[in-house]
């Protein structure tokens, strides 16, 4: 699946903007922060349905605005907007995550260099 034919392309559309908003707030962010703070999103949106009880979470302030509005998106989205599932909701933060990686092999915050110019 690429971005053409992606049902659930607002998704991502609004990780990114919840991105962007913590990249503009934190000026120390950087991408290896930001993959960090999504792998542990996935963790909490997991838990805010009753799963992942037992998977690590971190407690770092400095990336809880990027773990909170990710379970907000899902807890809006999730069950009630297109059919999204808890699985597809988790693939959308894989496939957000695999561009911040690539990004970030051009600098310590290039993810957010090549957003801000998109998302508004």
């Amino acid at each position: 699946m690429d971005f053409a034919d992606d049902k659930h392309l607002d998704v991502c559309q609004e990780i990114e903007i919840a991105l962007k908003r913590e990249y503009e707030l934190n000026p120390k962010l950087t991408d290896t922060r930001t993959i960090f703070a999504l792998d542990n999103a996935k963790v909490a949106a997991k838990r805010h349905f009753g799963f992942a009880k037992n998977e690590p979470l971190t407690a770092d302030p400095e990336l809880q605005g990027i773990i909170q509005q990710c379970v907000a998106i899902a807890a809006e989205r999730v069950g009630k907007v297109n059919d999204l599932t808890l699985k597809e909701f988790s693939t959308r933060i894989d496939k957000i995550t695999r561009s911040v990686r690539r990004h970030s092999q051009d600098g310590s915050r290039a993810y957010y260099d090549f957003i801000r110019n998109y998302i508004s």
